[in-house]
């Protein structure tokens, strides 16, 4: 048994520079405290933790943005399964969604045709991110880019990262320094009678380490909303992904698929479920949650039943609280 509380105090301040400039500042910490109890042994178990969780700083105006800092930076298309899950680590049965962010800049360009442009830079982030493997070389940059226009009925979308990175720390390869790594995604979603999406990307690293030279992942979707009751949300994902010596070999494949279900009881509840099955190992995930929101209060309520050893590609806090079977209790306050 767990007892857990967490909170995250934010400052914000903007200053509006005339002419449609402004200056926009944002500060928070992500304060967590917990304490474990286990029957068997009668053993008690404490952690907390204090760390930055935004610290940005942003000028824009009406067409044009770049934000400096630790910052959240997050885009595509689907979002129970993401191969474009580049920089974040939200999971999507978290009621917080919370993630943490990365340091850096992002300049974002909004033309007039709704098409936009993305450019960033990334520092000093050495831990792996989402789909990452090896560590990011210390003392070097991460620089990428998107653009994304609009399309009849939908929008496309097209993104590239390179980073350099290293194999320490990894029992499995051996130690290489300075592999180059490139990675290229595009993504699409439309909204037609059902809404349709697909997410992909292959990550390419510079150095030959067998099967972990190049990476293939691809994700499709739809969702429809049913016209029962209140009406019921039914959203389904698929994701391939395969590692191989070569590009594009997909000798090593994996299957993942991705179902959820959301139906408002009324203005105050809703009750939701989300199930994933892993075709490798063949393993079920399965997670219900029901949701009590009023005023500035959230109670939520959640039951999961889900393996010991979670190999869903979500590395955040909560992901590890849902290994095993259990029930959580939280109560949201925001002020």
């Amino acid at each position: 048994m767990w007892l857990g509380a967490r909170e995250i105090p934010q400052l914000n301040q903007s200053l509006f520079l005339g002419k449609d400039y402004s200056l926009d500042f944002e500060a928070s910490a992500n304060i967590s405290a917990s304490t474990g109890f286990e029957f068997s042994n009668y053993d008690i178990e404490y952690d907390g933790r204090i760390k930055p969780y935004r610290f940005w700083g942003r000028f824009s105006s009406n067409q044009f943005e770049l934000r400096l800092g630790l910052q959240k930076i997050n885009f595509g298309s689907a979002s129970l399964l993401r191969p474009l899950m580049w920089f974040d680590q939200v999971d999507p049965r978290d009621p917080l969604q919370l993630t943490d962010g990365v340091w850096g800049i992002l300049g974002r360009y909004y033309f007039l045709n709704n098409t936009n442009i993305w450019l960033w830079g990334l520092y000093g982030n050495d831990g792996p991110k989402t789909w990452e493997i090896g560590q990011t070389s210390k003392g070097t940059p991460e620089f990428g880019g998107r653009i994304q226009t609009p399309m009849p009925a939908g929008e496309i979308a097209v993104s590239f990262h390179h980073r350099n990175s290293n194999t320490q720390n990894l029992l499995y390869l051996p130690n290489v320094e300075d592999i180059s790594e490139n990675r290229i995604g595009i993504d699409g979603k439309w909204d037609l009678i059902v809404g349709l999406w697909f997410e992909a990307a292959v990550i390419h690293k510079g150095k030959d380490l067998g099967i972990f030279t190049n990476q293939n992942i691809a994700t499709f979707g739809t969702d429809y909303t049913f016209g029962i009751g209140n009406g019921l949300y039914a959203a389904f994902e698929q994701l391939f992904f395969s590692m191989d010596k070569d590009l594009l070999e997909f000798a090593n494949k994996k299957y993942f698929s991705a179902a959820s279900l959301s139906y408002p009881l009324d203005i105050f509840n809703n009750l939701s479920a989300m199930v994933y099955y892993d075709w490798s190992n063949k393993n079920y995930y399965n997670f219900l949650n029901f949701q009590h929101s009023r005023d500035n209060v959230s109670f939520f309520i959640m039951a999961f039943w889900n393996p010991e050893t979670f190999n869903l590609p979500q590395q955040n806090e909560a992901s590890k609280l849902f290994a095993g079977r259990g029930m959580q209790l939280m109560v949201v306050y925001n002020y």
